[in-house]
């Protein structure tokens, strides 16, 4: 009995310790920038930006090294006098859209923002189809006649 309250009490603990550690970032401590201002831009900027390699993370999160060479570049760029979009043009240009965690809304991704909403009213309007169907084929069910009746009190007495 012991060692079921010695798990129940470790198994506790760590649900309790998840919300408290909030998401890891990865940028270390030599890339932030002394300028506060500048730093909260570039992690604004970063977090909308996805690692090309993990593909799931943003730079922000990644340890990559390909997403360390992208927060210094979106640092210099920044220390450059760059808007917050010439850093994302700039390096959607070089690497393409995929590099946005968040696609653009234009009309070669279209596909991308509509697809999951018409799949979703496609789904509901096949349950509704099938609901009319079940329940006009239980309406036109006819009810069982004088001689059904006796048959089927046959049968059920016959058991």
């Amino acid at each position: 009995m012991r060692l079921g309250h010695a798990l129940s009490a470790l198994f506790l603990t760590l649900v309790l310790s998840v919300p408290v550690a909030g998401p890891a970032k990865a940028v270390q401590p030599d890339e932030v920038l002394p300028d506060p201002a500048l730093e909260a831009r570039a992690r604004v900027i970063s977090e909308g930006l996805r690692c090309l390699v993990c593909q799931n993370q943003s730079i922000d999160d990644s340890e990559a090294p390909l997403a360390k060479d992208l927060r210094l570049l979106v640092r210099e760029r920044l220390k450059a006098g760059d808007s917050d979009q010439e850093i994302v043009d700039f390096i959607v240009a070089r690497y393409g859209e995929f590099v946005l965690l968040k696609p653009r809304f234009e009309p070669h991704t279209l596909l991308l923002w509509l697809a999951t909403p018409a799949v979703f009213l496609a789904a509901i309007l096949l349950i509704a189809a099938a609901y009319r169907r079940r329940k006009s084929a239980q309406e036109q069910t006819a009810p069982l006649s004088v001689n059904e009746q006796q048959r089927l009190k046959q049968l059920l007495d016959e058991k």
